[in-house]
């Protein structure tokens, strides 16, 4: 699949996985990486929403940083996943993801998914980017230290009922202050989405995935 050199508004340029869907798209997706970066498993992501009919793009978010970083899921990975994810402010992140939704919104409405901090950078762009049809977090660190947002766009928000990183208790505190966002918590833990991480959770990664399509045929096509 094609690489991509992305121009967001504030002159940053950055790389981009695209996927392209074998026959015409429903729409489009902008799939936001983990703290790895734009590695295997996210391009893997990223082309089977491809064959779902989405034209999808991944936009390289640690570019802004340091450009083609690929981590793994060892501890030292994780360590420098972090260290790299805190170096870019919410402000730049909306701005690549403006770009990327730019970018593939020749294929029609424009939704966006993302997973772990990825989760958090799709929650915030529900609130910030007014270009996307509806937004799908995944386990975003960060969301329940924003749940004040106001939501521009339909949300579908997955999280883990056993992820310590992200409380049930507040999962729930969230789905209450937010009637029009439909919240589900399964019994799994963060990162069950990611079938190269040990967290992997095969049935709730299932489940997830069957609701996020059913949500993007609502809301992109």
């Amino acid at each position: 699949m094609p690489a991509l050199e992305l121009t967001a508004a504030d002159g940053h340029h950055l790389a981009a996985y695209l996927a392209e869907p074998t026959d015409a798209p429903r729409g489009a997706l902008v799939v936001i990486q983990e703290i790895f970066g734009v590695n295997h498993h996210i391009r893997a992501v990223t082309d089977s929403f491809a064959r779902d009919g989405y034209l999808a793009i991944a936009p390289a978010m640690f570019d802004r940083v340091q450009r083609g970083v690929e981590l793994d899921y060892t501890p030292p990975s994780i360590a420098r996943g972090r260290e790299l994810r805190s170096q870019i402010p919410v402000p730049a992140a909306m701005a690549d993801v403006t770009a990327a939704a730019a970018a593939v919104a020749r294929a029609g409405k424009v939704g966006i998914v993302g997973y772990c901090w990825g989760g958090f950078v799709t929650w915030m762009a529900a609130a910030h980017v007014p270009t996307l049809a509806c937004a799908i977090p995944y386990y975003g660190g960060g969301i329940l230290d924003n749940a004040d947002v106001t939501l521009r766009c339909p949300v579908q928000a997955h999280f883990g009922e056993r992820d310590a990183m992200i409380p049930a208790a507040g999962v729930r505190e969230l789905a209450a202050r937010h009637p029009e966002a439909e919240v589900h918590l399964y019994a799994a833990d963060h990162g069950f989405h990611c079938d190269e991480r040990g967290s992997y959770d095969a049935a709730a990664a299932k489940l997830a995935r069957e609701r996020a399509v059913a949500f993007l045929r609502r809301h992109v096509g």
